[in-house]
């Protein structure tokens, strides 16, 4: 009888339910580009502390994206569902100490709350715990216009990260980033000061948040018109993807200007504010990340699509080296990004003095690989053209070009290198 007993109060949890992190079961299962599920509260907390590895498997990561893991979330939740719920010793998942109800009075009062920090701080904490709170949250009628509307009439600091700390748990749900471009930039209150005041005094994190929002909110023409207008916040946004050294602040930088910086007007305002030489710097490390390699490089792409951006480029030797030093030993779409920067300045601008720096880096043997790659086709045309203008450059040393060439063995019959 006794080990009976002993037997009710004890639930054995199956090891593919815990959280190779935490070890308790897993509320909100997402997986890692390696394959590898952890806990979504979990894995944010390593991934915002620095690391750029996969915690089970120390690869380093690509890629810090994850993806939700449906099928075990079903499969937890229905072996939750047979635990009995009396056994004080089984392990399940804790849920959050605010409930739904709670919620919803927080966010009908949240304006006329004196402490609005600690009401943000248990909103904050009710939509982390979980997908469902988030979906919950997001579908609530007014609740993200109430959050936003925190930011109106308020200039302490840390209030408005409790704001983008909400904000930034629930954008990627299905319909979040919609109701928050509504909100934000369709309104006719004015909110975007206030991300600029985070991007200036706030916490490293915070800044994080605020340039991931903005990327989501960037839905359209008039709204990324809306942000790059906004005085000052173009500038910030540079300031924090060169002066940040976290791996994961670049990347977020890189991610929202790329996403802003549509427009002429926009591209020529990095340029002057100095983003080829930030982007030279970025590309030159040694231990960047490939996927702050790859978002630079398209970077570098959109820029070079106005006459500003290719001048600029062609000037910068230590940028274009650093290119051609990237070209395939990243992502195929990060030497292909990288192929039309040098086509853009050495065949579409004619920048001579570029030619010689890109053919000094080596350039013609790394451009005659990628050829040989698996590349779209624009992009072989690309690196044809490219041939043939590093070819007059290199012919002023017949030796080196010689020499270059030599060990150039191609199938394909069109081009023609000599």
């Amino acid at each position: 009888m006794v080990r009976n007993r002993r037997e009710e109060l004890y639930v054995t949890v199956p090891t593919l339910f815990r959280c190779p992190i935490s070890m308790d079961v897993m509320k909100s299962p997402v997986s890692l580009c390696t394959g590898v599920t952890y806990d979504r509260s979990s894995i944010q907390t390593w991934l915002s502390q620095g690391h750029n590895t996969c915690p089970a498997t120390m690869q380093i990561l690509p890629s810090t994206d994850f993806i939700p893991n449906l099928t075990l979330r079903r499969l937890i939740n229905v072996w939750i569902q047979h635990q009995p719920s009396s056994s004080p010793g089984s392990t399940t998942p804790s849920s959050s100490s605010v409930t739904k109800s709670e919620v919803v009075e927080i966010v009908k009062n949240l304006n006329g709350e004196v402490d609005r920090l600690s009401s943000l701080a248990k909103i904050v904490e009710f939509v982390k715990c979980s997908g469902e709170n988030r979906r919950f949250f997001v579908n609530s009628s007014d609740a993200i216009v109430s959050v936003v509307g925190v930011l109106v009439d308020c200039d302490v600091v840390e209030v408005c990260e409790a704001v983008v700390a909400v904000l930034d748990l629930v954008v990627s749900e299905n319909g979040g980033k919609e109701q928050l471009n509504k909100e934000i930039l369709k309104g006719d209150r004015k909110f975007l000061p206030k991300f600029l005041l985070i991007l200036r005094k706030g916490k490293l994190s915070s800044r994080i948040q605020t340039a991931r929002i903005l990327e989501f909110i960037a839905l359209d023409a008039d709204s990324q018109r809306k942000i790059v207008e906004e005085q000052g916040l173009l500038y910030e946004l540079h300031v924090f993807t060169s002066t940040e050294t976290n791996r994961f602040a670049i990347e977020a930088g890189i991610s929202t200007l790329i996403a802003v910086s549509t427009t002429r007007p926009a591209k020529k305002e990095l340029v002057r504010f100095g983003i080829v030489q930030t982007i030279g710097k970025i590309l030159s490390g040694s231990e960047t990340a490939r996927a702050v390699v790859e978002k630079s490089l398209k970077l570098l792409e959109t820029v070079a699509t106005c006459t500003e951006g290719r001048s600029a480029i062609g000037k910068g030797e230590e940028c274009l080296s650093a290119i051609v030093t990237r070209l395939m030993k990243s992502s195929k779409a990060a030497t292909e990004h990288g192929v039309t920067v040098l086509w853009s300045v050495c065949c579409l601008f004619r920048d001579t003095a570029a030619r010689e720096v890109v053919g000094k880096a080596n350039g013609l043997t790394k451009v005659l690989l990628v050829m040989q790659s698996d590349c779209s086709a624009a992009v072989r045309q690309m690196c044809g053209e490219l041939v043939k203008a590093l070819r007059v450059v290199n012919n002023k040393d017949k030796n080196y070009s010689k020499s270059c060439l030599a060990s150039y063995d191609t199938k394909t019959t069109h081009i023609m290198p000599y």
